[in-house]
């Protein structure tokens, strides 16, 4: 006791180390206690970590097609969950020799990091440098506002980061950070990152693009695509970082940096599919809600064809641009230098991102307009324009056309280095949509609804209502085969008057010609407007109406009987899947786009089941199949015969060539075209059948979208053409006979190939003629829509 008590007088007198060591004690004790007080307070209000146990950050939502291929994305936060297994080993270096070199040693903290931090703002006299692991960063960022500099989210994240390292191993922790942290234009995480910056995921990335990943962690003044030069100096210093850390031998270094940023970007629109992305976004927020749709991360497997619906956007472009084409040039092309956008050589397009391709439909500055061409700037790329390349215009001199300054469309026919040949288009000013549905399934493999998503959301394919024209009178026919006539049998095509209402009602051909008495299968093929309107009559307009119902239609149908010419407005989703019965042997198979729908973790959510319904009789479904094989042999769809394999469908054209449809199927997928403007008022222009306008755009996505398909005849269908020996008839005009207007219907036009034959089958048993429907029934004179009916 007596020693103690000397001792602590030694401390405590008057001696100066006493002094000292007084003083250094009650500092300690202040400093600890000061300490143990901030902790107090600073930690009563942060989260608890083992809500990490819970935490799901936001994942994308990823739509797949038939084949697995991703084919879309929702998201807030673009993010892709990574596994610790699934980071190589190259990522992992990079970003721990950039973010946090003694990560596997310290437990959140590297105290030797903070001194040496704390002596450089010292000495600066400013926070020139921070000290946060990458525990800390991770804390920071799922639990705080990174942004506050104070001393106060220092502490905070420093407690944060300790219980962190205290719960979770470090790979859960290097797992976590790998899949929270920002990497710019709106990815988090390094899976999301990897796959927009370069198109491939994380394990395939190479030494240099790794250390442009590593790069970004710094902030978004280090992304690649509007940073280059500060992504490029950035990632150099990562690798030399990594060659000091040896990590990485210098060689490699050495190689690596010489290499450019060599960016691959995956657009981050649904630039494959828009119109379809859409329609399954609308359905998933509709059925799921949208907080689930974009950030819960669901796994959408569709219905869609990468191959077909590629086939099909490049169909409908053509298509619409040949419209063009054939309707003349219209100038008025926006102007940079007018519009005061910037002197010529700075100009940059959106679309310049992509190299041009053959094939694409780009937008390019005119440059310089000499008498004989005109020059092009498409991004890094270059175009002369030659007459060739603007014939179609009428016009010879390029200073008819344009001037510099110009925006103009052109169409990519080759690529040479940097020197594109080019044909000047135009933006089209109608309209065209899509759809092709599998037959066997009832799933939608491929959708357009417009020329341009971007220019116009609108879904022709789904949201239009157009009036049909002539592939109406399918449902006509079909509905006077279930009452016991044939093909064979005959109806009158002569001028004929219908009252109504104490008014007249006049149905007239397109070809303003009669061709009295002929059959069934005539008159569908060649698309005789008067004898759809007497079988109408025939069979009854309510009757056809219930029919067609039955086919899947739900769309309002006028009673009256120019509803035989179309005088209805259908969806062509709902036009198209109505034709699907036909080669389905009568029965119907509600359309869906959507397979399977499943949580992140696999669960099963949604697996619907299409409904399936019974229309008509086998054998009617079969005899409407050869007749409208016949409307390609020898009717207004014989330019499908350039198809190449058995094809059926009918054309439709309304009054005053305001739309146009194609409508035809193969055994195995049928597709439904309409062209026209949104305006129902503006027509599309004389001539522009259904034929015209619409079946070359249903011919060339088939034979581009079933390329691989094997070619089959149709089931137990047998053509009329061999059945017809055996059933005379007397008629005034051959059934084989070509349309009167041949030229519109391409046969002046194109070199029509023999269509490939179908096996023969035994023929069906004859039934009853019907008489010819001569008699008069109510009628709308205000529907009629009796014009050209193709």
């Amino acid at each position: 006791m007596e020693r103690f008590y000397r001792a602590t007088m030694k401390i405590t007198g008057d001696t100066v180390f006493g002094r000292l060591a007084f003083t250094f004690l009650v500092l300690c004790a202040i400093g600890f206690g000061a300490a143990v007080g901030l902790l107090f307070v600073y930690s009563g209000d942060l989260p608890e970590i083992h809500a990490l146990q819970d935490y799901r950050p936001n994942v994308v939502t990823e739509l797949y097609a038939d084949d697995g291929q991703s084919v879309g994305t929702f998201a807030l936060q673009r993010r892709i969950l990574l596994t610790y297994g699934q980071i190589p080993k190259v990522l992992k270096d990079a970003i721990l020799t950039t973010e946090d070199q003694h990560f596997e040693e310290h437990w959140g903290v590297d105290i030797p990091r903070v001194l040496q931090a704390a002596w450089h703002d010292i000495a600066k006299r400013r926070l020139a440098e921070g000290a946060s692991t990458l525990t800390m960063q991770l804390a920071g960022g799922l639990f705080l506002n990174r942004s506050d500099r104070s001393a106060r989210r220092k502490i905070e994240e420093t407690i944060l980061a300790i219980q962190i390292e205290r719960h979770y191993t470090k790979e859960q922790i290097f797992t976590m950070y790998c899949n929270q942290i920002y990497l710019g234009s709106g990815n988090y995480g390094f899976e999301a990152a990897s796959e927009y910056y370069f198109s491939k995921p994380v394990g395939q990335l190479t030494l240099a693009e790794a250390a442009t990943l590593a790069a970004i962690i710094r902030g978004p003044i280090y992304a690649p695509i509007n940073h280059p030069d500060r992504a490029l100096a950035r990632r150099n210093l990562v690798l030399v970082l990594m060659a000091h850390d040896r990590k990485i031998t210098q060689a490699e270094a050495d190689a690596a940096v010489k290499q450019p940023l060599g960016l691959h970007l995956e657009s981050l629109r649904n630039d494959l599919a828009p119109y379809f992305v859409e329609e399954v976004r609308q359905y998933l927020e509709h059925t799921y809600g949208t907080a689930a749709v974009h950030e819960q991360g669901l796994r959408v497997y569709t219905s869609l064809n990468v191959g077909m619906q590629k086939a099909a956007d490049e169909a409908v472009r053509d298509g619409l641009h040949a419209y063009d084409r054939r309707h003349g040039w219209r100038g008025k092309l926006p102007n940079i230098l007018e519009q005061n956008l910037g002197p010529l050589e700075k100009y940059q397009d959106e679309g310049w991102r992509n190299s041009p391709r053959k094939g694409d439909y780009v937008t390019g500055l005119v440059t310089a307009v000499e008498p004989t061409f005109a020059t092009l700037k498409l991004g890094t790329y270059h175009a002369m324009l030659t007459p060739a390349d603007f014939a179609w215009t009428g016009s010879k001199s390029p200073k008819q056309l344009l001037k510099p300054g110009d925006l103009v469309c052109v169409s990519v026919k080759e690529v040479a280095g940097l020197t594109v040949r080019a044909q000047l288009e135009q933006v089209p000013a109608a309209q065209g949509a899509l759809l092709a549905i599998d037959n066997a399934t009832g799933e939608i493999k491929a959708m357009v609804g417009g020329y341009d998503f971007e220019e116009s959301k609108f879904d022709r394919a789904t949201q239009a209502v157009r009036q049909t024209g002539s592939s109406f009178k399918v449902y006509v026919y079909a509905e006077a085969l279930q009452m016991g006539m044939n093909p064979f049998d005959t109806v009158v095509d002569e001028p004929v008057t219908f009252r109504s209402g104490g008014q007249n009602y006049s149905p007239k051909n397109y070809d303003e010609k009669f061709e009295g008495r002929i059959t069934l299968r005539r008159a569908l093929a060649d698309s005789r407007n008067v004898p759809a309107v007497r079988l109408l009559d025939h069979v009854g307009v309510l009757n056809v109406i219930e029919l067609a119902r039955k086919f899947g239609i739900s769309s309002p149908l006028p009673p009256y009987l120019p509803l035989a010419l179309g005088a209805a407005d259908l969806s062509l989703l709902e036009h198209t899947s109505a034709f699907t019965v036909f080669p389905d042997d009568g029965i119907h198979i509600e359309p869906h786009y959507i397979r399977r729908v499943t949580s992140y973790d696999g669960a099963v959510l949604e697996e619907p089941r299409p409904k399936v319904n019974d229309v008509i009789p086998p054998d009617v479904a079969r005899t409407m199949v050869a007749m409208l094989e016949e409307v390609v042999q020898f009717g207004t769809g014989v330019r499908a015969k350039e198809l190449g394999r058995p094809s059926a469908g009918k054309t439709g054209t309304t009054n005053d060539f305001t739309d146009a449809w194609y409508i035809g199927f193969t055994p195995q997928l049928t597709a439904g075209v309409w062209v026209g403007n949104d305006d129902k008022r503006i027509s599309l222009g004389k001539k522009e059948t259904g034929a015209r306008a619409a079946l070359p755009i249903w011919l060339e996505f088939m034979q581009q979208g079933m390329q691989g398909v094997p070619v089959e005849n149709f089931p137990n269908v047998v053509p009329l053409e061999k059945l017809a020996p055996s059933r005379p008839v007397q008629v005034d005009v051959p059934d084989t006979a070509p349309p009167a207007d041949a030229a519109e219907q391409g046969l002046t036009e194109t070199a029509v190939p023999k269509a490939v034959p179908v096996q023969p089958r035994p023929a069906p048993p004859a039934k009853p003629s019907a008489p010819s429907a001569t008699h008069s029934g109510a009628a709308d004179p205000s529907q009629d829509t009796s014009g050209p009916g193709r």
